[in-house]
């Protein structure tokens, strides 16, 4: 299964995670996405976007025209939503211009602690 993690951790938490996988380390077998902040990651995948994710997953490429009917919204808001998934890593852009969440699942990973 392609997965992506999507997780809380800092920027050399992420670099050192990537570096081990790099040297083979880890032997990792999902991709995974770093965000600084709980707060960054719910900016980033908020309800509209996480609906959108999953009525792409496992659909493979398709135009924003039809990612749009699928979540039965407007196109021009699904087409913002799109680039800041394209932004943040998690929707790719074929050279058709095509759009694809390439990934099988999601697995979303952060920790609260008491302060």
């Amino acid at each position: 299964m392609n997965t992506v993690v999507l997780e809380v951790r800092s920027l050399a938490d992420s670099l050192a995670a990537a570096a081990r996988a790099m040297n083979g380390g880890e032997g990792e077998r999902e991709a995974h996405i770093g965000f600084a902040t709980p707060e960054l990651l719910w900016q980033v995948l908020t309800a509209k976007r996480w609906d959108l994710l999953k009525a792409m997953c496992g659909a493979g490429p398709m135009s924003i025209r039809e990612a749009a009917r699928r979540v039965g919204r407007d196109v021009k808001a699904v087409h913002g939503d799109v680039r800041a998934l394209l932004e943040a890593g998690l929707v790719s852009r074929s050279a058709d211009g095509r759009v694809e969440f390439p990934f099988d699942s999601i697995k979303v990973e952060f920790m609260l602690k008491a302060a």
